[in-house]
């Protein structure tokens, strides 16, 4: 179900993005930092080349015009490799960087990482979610527990405001 409380465990509407070091696609280090100033928005997601992951992907990627336009960047994280988001950027021809988060530190300081129910079963994994920070380092918007349909027209309509 997607949430349009704004609300994730730990974090809100208005707290500071937390900083992070990730390595990238390419195996270079990203800075958060680098991000200041700039709006943003930051997807985290279950995994690479997965049907689910592969079309929210792509619906981000066919967004990236109208979010150019907009002077938002977009960021995708998930816990798999440097190498399989090469792989995946790639063989699906995304048009934005992919970060590594093994060990799931950003996702568990976000409320990205925990229990879900997958297929009916209790698991603990990547809970999908997406942050809009803005250029102030805030969060502006939260969705957790995305479905993938429609979602990235949710995300483009809100930052049209």
């Amino acid at each position: 179900m997607d949430s349009d409380s704004g609300i994730s465990e730990g974090l809100k509407v208005g707290d500071t993005f937390p900083s992070f070091k990730l390595q990238n696609e390419n195996g270079d280090m990203f800075d958060s930092s680098d991000m200041s100033g700039k709006r943003y928005v930051v997807y985290f997601y279950p995994k690479d080349n997965t049907s689910g992951c592969t079309r929210e992907a792509k619906d981000f990627t066919a967004a990236l015009p109208t979010l150019s336009e907009m002077g938002v960047e977009v960021i995708g994280v998930s816990k798999d490799s440097s190498k399989s988001h090469r792989n995946f950027i790639d063989k699906q021809e995304l048009g934005f960087g992919l970060l590594s988060d093994p060990e799931h530190i950003l996702m568990e300081k976000v409320g990205a990482w925990g229990t879900k129910i997958s297929y009916g079963k209790e698991t603990t994994g990547t809970i999908r979610s997406t942050f809009v920070v803005g250029t102030d380092g805030r969060i502006e918007r939260i969705w957790k527990n995305v479905r993938v349909a429609g979602h990235v027209d949710k995300v483009v309509d809100f930052l049209k405001g």
